[in-house]
């Protein structure tokens, strides 16, 4: 027999995921002889025996790793034998250049879940059953390596039964850090009122009880609690509305196992994939016609956020109250998931009626993903727990690692070195101490995690905003990048390439390089090279930030932008303080901002005069628009004296003022008008430039009806189009493209 030794060194997604008990076995399954070990981030591997085994080893290596690992051989070759007796899994060790992938929090897997039903079972409805292949991962780490030490199971010794499947390499848990069972494992801990429950079956036995009474119970799950009510009770959701207060923002909503999904809404094959996957992310899907539920989950709009059970209580809590439930965010509207039991209680105490806990710290939060799925590919549009955080690989290498602190709105921030960048999860808007608290926390694990420190921090260019200030009074060098820039830069650098791209960039508002309000531009060139050849006419914004939540100061705006003024002006109690503001120019700066035109054109109609949330008038606005309504009208494109295009929006406040046509289809005009205004624009500059590429990016994106129309007409005159499909298209993805941005620039 020629024995022979080979050497391979796997790096990737290997931590977490059941990698060593993986190649554990199948080196046993071909009689090799060696070891693997953790090098932090990378595993080593060393197998001897005869080569046709080892050959066999080699083809299956990959092609059979476990579903949720992602390997990849960064070296292989043949070595000296060594005196082994057997094939063993060695202490995991540092090394001086670790290469870290820190895994995300995966779902229940199918063989936990059934013995989670099982009644012979030791794990029998036990809410925290996991093996390798599920439970939390990100939300439970402290430090690298991966091992039971350096999570927050640290405090949970594993009782005799636990540890001997931890340590016997044929079973399913063999090196499952999270392990553990009722008698070792965490706890459940109802609280209500006076009332304390610490068993924990009684504990759920009484969620239960209370859900179906109508209360609102605070839930502790994975990467932080949910305020959790009956789906199908209008007072209990009003109630939380009221209280939270989250008057009118979706909520989401969790589904039972069963068919009654179904029953509510529509459902692609493409949606079905996405919502039972292992990310379990909350889906955004339509309601379909036989839809029952609360009216008050997603009021006026076609849409509801959807999501399957990802953790075992999830599965026990939906199994047993045989309904689905709402289930949002335990937070200050806007802050980040809360995830300590304490906190939630003297921060929540106001909405939740209830609280269940379980004694398992959460080390970091980690807010529920969501997608949408548009053109028939899932599009993130909050990155979260399942997904976050995100390693992408750079299209370049870069000299220093550079940490990116991303918008102000729907934050993220960025770590990035060599070739690698880490998009965290959903940070949220910056506007509280807690959000802050949560941002320098994240900036702060994620450097640890990963052993890497940053050099140099990217910021956007507005000098007011709280991640702006944050970074200028670091201790390392501020390159400051323009946002719409770094969102053009965030879609190029998922497709990168040499060629010349022509950028929509259409979102609310960022700061432009002339010192106004940009958020209706588009740019020609390439990432570190953007030319903005074009962009809405501006107008003004009566009273500044305050015109975001008040539609109605734009719509007044845009009529006396027109000389259009309507005599039966719905908002007339201080119509003439407000003129006087945009006659003397005070507090009015000017924005060229689509998503701020959808506003004020909400507000024309009559459909959102006031509003409680960024972006609520557009979503009202598109749930309003017809599906077979082809009117639209043409919007003048004329140069300005700095030689840009200026795309003229005047003519629609006429049109959306003619009673000739109904409010929808004047709605339906608007997207219309739009959808052609783009493909005018592409024509247009494509005489004198060079067109590879149309990106469309920026907030006023994830409008599918817009993304649909548009796409159809640009496909038509045979223009390639490109959407994100790695990170969402609105603020989420600026840390990743101020990173793109300032880098490409300074290589």
């Amino acid at each position: 027999m020629n024995i022979k030794a080979q050497h391979y060194r796997i790096i990737g997604q290997v931590q977490g995921v059941g990698f060593r008990p993986y190649i554990y076995r199948l080196a046993h399954t071909y009689h090799l002889k060696g070891w693997v070990k953790n090098l932090v981030g990378v595993v080593e591997i060393h197998v001897q025996g005869d080569e046709k085994a080892l050959q066999q080893f080699a083809d299956n290596l990959i092609p059979h790793a476990p579903p949720l690992a992602q390997p990849h051989i960064e070296h292989c070759q043949f070595c000296p034998l060594e005196t082994v007796t057997s094939f063993e899994i060695l202490t995991s060790e540092t090394t001086a250049q670790p290469q870290i992938h820190v895994p995300a929090d995966y779902s229940t897997c199918d063989a936990c879940l059934q013995e989670l039903n099982d009644p012979t079972n030791s794990r029998y409805q036990y809410p925290f059953i996991n093996c390798t292949q599920c439970g939390p991962r990100y939300t439970i780490i402290t430090r690298l390596p991966y091992d039971r030490p350096n999570t927050s199971m640290v405090d949970f010794p594993l009782c005799p039964n636990c540890k001997k499947e931890y340590l016997n390499p044929a079973d399913r848990r063999f090196h499952a850090q999270p392990i553990a069972c009722p008698v070792c494992g965490p706890q459940l801990h109802f609280h209500y009122q006076d009332l304390h429950i610490h068993d924990t079956q009684l504990a759920l036995t009484k969620t239960i009880k209370f859900l179906k009474k109508g209360l609102i119970i605070a839930i502790k799950g994975i990467g932080g609690y949910h305020l959790m009510c009956d789906a199908q009770n209008d007072e209990a959701i009003l109630r939380l509305r009221h209280t939270k207060p989250r008057p009118d923002k979706p909520l989401a909503v969790l589904f039972p196992l069963n068919n009654k999904l179904l029953q509510q809404v529509k459902l692609s094959p493409e949606e079905k994939s996405l919502l039972y996957s292992p990310i379990r992310p909350i889906v955004l899907l339509e309601k379909n016609d036989t839809y029952n539920l609360s009216p008050h989950i997603s009021p006026k709009l076609k849409e509801i956020g959807v999501m399957l059970p990802y953790s075992p209580l999830h599965h026990l809590l939906l199994s047993q109250f045989s309904a689905p439930l709402i289930a949002t965010s335990a937070n200050i509207s806007g802050e980040p998931v809360l995830t300590n039991n304490d906190m939630v209680e003297k921060r929540l105490s106001h909405v939740a009626e209830a609280f269940l806990h379980h004694n398992r710290p959460i080390v970091r939060p980690a807010d529920d993903a969501i997608f949408k799925v548009m053109l028939n590919k899932p599009r993130p549009i909050r990155l979260g727990r399942g997904i976050a955080p995100l390693e992408l690989k750079l299209p370049f290498s870069i000299k220093q690692p550079v940490l990116a602190v991303g918008s102000y709105l729907k934050n993220t921030i960025a770590l990035a070195w060599q070739q690698r960048i880490i998009i965290s999860p959903h940070i949220g808007d910056l506007h509280s101490p807690r959000s802050l608290e949560i941002f320098q926390q994240v900036i702060t694990d994620l450097q640890n995690l990963y052993e890497v420190k940053a050099e140099k921090i990217i910021c956007d260019a507005h000098p007011n905003y709280a991640n702006t200030r944050w970074a200028k009074n670091q201790s390392l060098p501020v390159q400051p990048t323009f946002h719409h820039y770094a969102h053009a830069s965030a879609l190029a650098g998922e497709f990168f390439n040499d060629k010349p791209w022509l950028m929509f960039t259409w979102d609310g508002v960022g700061l432009g390089e002339d010192g106004t309000l940009w958020g209706g531009e588009t740019l020609y060139g390439n990432v570190g090279k953007w030319e903005r050849v074009a962009h809405l006419c501006p107008f003004k914004l009566i009273g500044g930030d305050k015109a975001v939540y008040e539609p109605y100061r734009i719509a007044l705006s845009l009529e006396l932008e027109t000389s259009k003024t309507n005599k039966k002006w719905i908002f007339n109690d201080n119509l003439n303080f407000l003129k006087q503001m945009w006659q003397k120019d005070i507090n009015c700066p000017t924005t060229t901002a689509v998503g701020r035109l959808f506003d004020g054109v909400a507000a024309l109609l009559g459909i959102a005069k006031k509003v409680s949330f960024e972006g609520q008038a557009a979503m009202e606005l598109e749930a309003l628009c017809l599906k077979n309504f082809d009117d639209y009208i043409i919007l003048p494109i004329e140069k300005n004296k700095n030689d840009i295009y200026e795309i003229n929006w005047q003519p629609l406040i006429k049109i959306l003022n003619d009673t000739k046509y109904s409010i929808n289809e004047r709605i339906t005009l608007f997207h219309n008008s739009l959808a052609h205004n783009i493909v005018d624009q592409v024509i247009l500059i494509s005489k004198n430039r060079e067109i590879h590429q149309i990106g469309l990016c920026g907030g006023v994106f994830q409008n599918k009806y817009l993304i649909k129309k548009a796409h159809l007409l640009l496909k038509n005159k045979n223009f390639t189009v490109k959407l994100s499909s790695q990170l969402p298209c609105n603020d989420a993805a600026i840390s990743y493209g101020q990173v793109i941005e300032s880098e490409k620039t300074s290589i």
